[in-house]
């Protein structure tokens, strides 16, 4: 089922794809044990709050976790200036709803071979307060191995960080994806790099903290800005985009 449920995810994704080069390279897939422990300590790490696999799908077994990379003209048109472009707003807006869409896709296929799978929206689904998810996706995907968090807060899998990550609970029982063994970020390997700290427009993000508010407001900033799109891009990404780990595993360069 894992092969499956992969080719199903690669093929989905080509399907989908986007005009105006605003579609996507081939995603990632990585599985965890809906039992792996790491999954409770995310009460502690993230918030008391987070929930398990088993609080979303009674009976879970395994979570699903995919990584769809941007391509690089989007990742480019971000690069300048303060502001977010207009192509990392709608690739952000479009790959939510990719992820909404495959989630859905991937539930009708566990479904018809007698299993159970929910999906979780890609975003908005925290607390505009306290700016806490109950469900990570990067969480999830760091659990299931598709790669490690950088300084930027980003998971870092082998196609880079900018791109969007999505995740479902199944009670079909998979083989987990081994965790990497190794740091992908260079300065958490050997702090030979940094460069997102300085990318952050908006002073939010430091080498060992990140003030999530001041990220929200600068979201929120570009949210306003395209208030004319069909939906909320309140997303920025200049501390993801002109790094070594921007489209690739640097570690591995």
């Amino acid at each position: 089922m894992e092969t499956i449920i992969k080719e199903a995810i690669e093929a989905y994704v080509v399907d989908y794809q986007q005009p105006e080069n605003r579609g996507w390279e081939q995603p990632l897939i990585a599985f965890a044990s809906a039992g792996d422990p790491l999954f409770s300590r995310l009460k502690q790490i993230i918030h008391p709050g987070h929930a398990l696999p088993e609080d979303l799908l009674e009976g879970a077994k395994s979570v699903i976790t995919y990584f769809i990379p941007f391509h690089k003209q989007v990742i480019n048109s971000n690069k300048q200036g303060r502001l977010c472009s207009k192509s990392w707003a709608l690739s952000y807006i479009e790959t939510n709803d990719l992820i909404k869409a495959t989630g859905e896709h991937l539930c009708s296929i566990i479904n018809a071979k007698g299993y159970h799978a929910v999906h979780i929206p890609a975003t908005h689904n925290f607390n505009e307060t306290t700016l806490l998810s109950d469900w990570s996706h990067r969480s999830a995907a760091y659990i299931a191995g598709l790669g490690t968090f950088g300084v930027n807060h980003m998971l870092i899998t082998a196609k880079g960080c900018c791109g969007r990550i999505g995740s479902l609970i199944t009670d079909l029982e998979l083989k987990p994806t081994a965790r990497p063994t190794t740091e992908y970020c260079l300065y958490l390997a050997d702090g030979s790099c940094g460069i997102c700290v300085d990318k952050c427009v908006n002073t939010a993000l430091l080498i060992d903290s990140l003030d999530k508010h001041k990220c929200y407001e600068m979201c929120l900033t570009n949210a306003a800005r395209f208030k004319d799109l069909e939906k909320i891009a309140d997303v920025c990404g200049k501390c993801l985009v002109g790094l070594p780990c921007s489209t690739a595993n640097p570690a591995q360069l």
